[in-house]
């Protein structure tokens, strides 16, 4: 049984050794001259940096997390989190309702009082389920971490008003926290939320790229890279695929690439889905490295809820991920900013990006223009899958019909789900084990 694998990134290679260790044969199918997709890390000037966004090892799946560390086995750096929030030119405890007691007074207050409000409503059944994301944040947090940090950052990285998405994804995800824990975060006694991600790994040595370099390793002889799949037809019992100028017959053909390049490939797809594929939401990532002479604070990310402090929404520090990502006596500083495709971000010259976050570093004290010793930016068309209200109804669409053409669709943007590098290689477990 031969398999072909649409995309090698890191969903497609778990889904390659997995099948192969099962003894079948595999071929995977890469657009882009390396493999690694979102995972992928580059080494310039002796700076290691992730180019799709701060990546680190984590995950509740244990399974998934003895996999990801047996993989970076002897290249392995663990870590405790120290992760904030920078709210009114302070960094708040993240997250955010375990750090009340970091509030000025007034808005330590408005979101003890409201979560409390909130829940006695909730429990007497005052207050109605939610149907959209922007209720189901007051209704989990109440209004004043509502208004002062959870709407203000979701609306900053969705890059949408949060009343127009839906809430079905975040259950399981942001949990409703104790009221002990935020009456002990309010007066100043110490709580840590999010305890899964408390302690986490990176490689030492290749940034997050070593972890998709690792699980390809046995693999490597079957990864086509720079193989721009044009067409997807299906031939008695065998698939074609093709890139114009090859054809590569198989007798199984997974999705990992992206559910809008796919459905181009293929023939007579129906209207009623290639019109629920366009009306899926995403967003883009641009990621702007920056390199300095000097040290910066002993914190692993931060989140900018502001709009006014700059349109970055997270800022990392790679450098505390591992010792061996920068020079010595330099560090590293990783700026994240979401965007739509085609919004003036998208436009803008990575000079111009440079510039606006080193000037943003600079304000809030972290370092001085003069320390900058090396600088880049990256940007990846697909990041971040935006759950509108009308997700549910185009998924279920999409996912019919390759299922009746005989497409599976397996990781984060051929599922189409906001999926972490533990949920996309549970995906391709899951499949391999189904």
């Amino acid at each position: 049984m031969k398999t072909a694998i649409l995309g090698g990134g890191l969903s497609g290679l778990t889904l390659a050794r997995l099948l192969l260790e099962r003894g079948e044969e595999v071929v995977v199918l890469e657009a882009e001259p390396v493999y690694g997709g979102l995972c992928r890390s580059k080494s310039e000037q002796g700076f290691t940096f992730d180019i799709g966004g701060s990546h680190i090892i984590f995950s509740r799946d244990e399974e998934v997390l003895d996999f990801m560390r047996r993989m970076i086995a002897g290249n392995e750096q663990r870590n405790n989190r120290n992760t904030k929030i920078f709210y009114k030119k302070k960094y708040i405890k993240y997250p955010f309702e375990n750090g009340l007691s970091d509030l000025p007074p007034e808005d330590r207050f408005a979101c003890v009082n409201g979560f409390i409000k909130n829940l006695i409503a909730v429990e007497k059944g005052e207050i109605p389920a939610p149907s959209n994301f922007r209720e189901w944040i007051y209704y989990t947090f109440g209004s004043g971490i509502a208004e002062c940090y959870m709407v203000p950052y979701n609306e900053k990285i969705w890059k949408y008003p949060t009343d127009h998405m839906s809430h079905h994804w975040v259950d399981g995800r942001i949990p409703r926290p104790p009221i002990e824990d935020v009456i002990k975060s309010a007066i100043g006694i110490s709580t840590e939320g999010y305890t899964h991600q408390s302690v986490f790994s990176y490689p030492l040595d290749g940034g997050i790229e070593s972890l998709v370099q690792a699980i390809a390793e046995p693999v490597e002889p079957f990864i086509r890279t720079g193989f721009r799949v044009s067409s997807v037809t299906k031939s008695g019992a065998k698939w074609k695929i093709s890139n114009g100028d090859e054809n590569i017959l198989a007798d199984q053909c997974l999705c990992t690439m992206p559910i809008q390049h796919l459905l181009p490939c293929l023939k007579s797809v129906p209207a009623e889905v290639t019109h629920a594929a366009d009306a899926l939401k995403y967003n883009s990532l641009v990621s702007i490295m920056i390199g300095i002479k000097g040290q910066v604070p002993a914190i692993s990310w931060f989140y900018i809820p502001d709009p006014e402090v700059g349109r970055t929404n997270r800022i990392s520090f790679p450098s505390g991920y591992s010792r061996h990502v920068a020079p010595s006596g330099c560090s590293a500083i990783l700026a994240e900013i979401t965007h739509q495709p085609d919004d003036e971000v998208a436009s803008q010259s990575n000079n111009e990006l440079v510039q606006e976050v080193v000037e943003m570093l600079q304000n809030m004290q972290i370092m001085k223009a003069d320390q900058v010793v090396y600088s880049s930016v990256e940007r990846q068309p697909f990041a971040y899958v935006v759950y509108d209200i009308d997700y549910l109804k185009n998924i279920a669409i999409i996912r019919h019909y390759c299922r009746e053409i005989g497409i599976p669709l397996i990781g984060r943007f051929a599922q189409f789900e906001y999926l972490n590098m533990d949920g996309c290689i549970r995906s391709a477990m899951d499949f391999v084990a189904g």
